[in-house]
């Protein structure tokens, strides 16, 4: 018996009506995410990448077309707690420790004591960050404050987790040392990561599945199923089949802009 996609989108459309008139930030958008898949969406600003995640979280209502998570709307998915979701800024309190900004959630979901801190506790550990949990936001560089981000979202261990951009603001080096961790974190959990980046080099190290997005309307203009093995150390990006696919990723974004205005 074939598994249900985790998600899958036909035909989805997203209109927003704005002052000017509508504006179609997706249009005919057709795509399978499967069980443990990690799949980046790039593309310029505008182009609909976090307005998918969006229509995935339930955060956005498609007008047309369809989309289901596990078999389900997106409603019905987020009722179920089946996602996390990691911003682009890392979004903690500063007036709670990092141990206080994981458990927030699962205040909120209605976990014992116990079991908030069990959690906090193992989601802590998967990001490296062990030893922490009593430190304030403002004593953690940025790169700590995202993975304390990707902890929070990780604590009630939802099946799927969406990223919009969550490295776009640090730089090179850490951003690589990140992209290592996150890599072994999703081997590690087996997650069905959505991850949303300007960067080519970050999509095609990270991901499995590729998908270029254009502007005007939001669409997908290709899908690239990525034939690099699961363990890939930074030098991976070095070798002629990094560099083929990084080359395929620039030819979908050139197609994407290929309309008259």
């Amino acid at each position: 018996m074939t598994a249900k996609p985790t998600v899958e989108a036909k035909g989805l459309d997203l209109t927003f009506q704005t002052n000017d008139g509508p504006v179609d930030a997706l249009k005919g958008v057709d795509l399978t995410i499967s069980k443990g898949d990690f799949v980046s969406f790039i593309g310029p600003s505008g182009c609909g990448k976090t307005t998918f995640l969006r229509v995935i979280a339930a955060l956005e209502n498609p007008t047309g077309g369809s989309i289901t998570v596990n078999g389900m709307t997106p409603d019905e998915a987020r009722r179920q707690r089946l996602y996390g979701y990691v911003f682009q800024n890392a979004g903690l309190y500063p007036w709670r420790t990092i141990s206080g900004n994981i458990k927030l959630p699962l205040e909120i979901m209605g976990f014992s004591k116990a079991e908030r801190q069990a959690r906090v506790e193992k989601v802590l550990k998967l990001v490296d960050l062990d030893g922490f949990g009593k430190k304030f936001p403002w004593q953690l560089s940025g790169g700590m404050q995202q993975r304390a981000s990707i902890a929070r979202a990780l604590a009630f261990d939802a099946e799927i987790l969406l990223m919009d951009e969550p490295f776009g603001a640090l730089d090179e080096i850490v951003r690589d040392h990140l992209n290592e961790q996150l890599l072994e974190l999703w081997a590690r959990t087996g997650k069905t990561i959505g991850f949303v980046t300007h960067s080519i080099p970050e999509a095609v190290y990270l991901s499995t599945k590729i998908v270029v997005m254009s502007p005007r309307p939001g669409r997908i203009t290709d899908i690239i199923e990525s034939p690099l093995p699961k363990e890939r150390p930074l030098n991976i990006r070095d070798t002629l089949p990094f560099l083929e696919i990084t080359q395929r990723v620039r030819e979908g974004l050139r197609a994407g802009h290929a309309y008259n205005d």
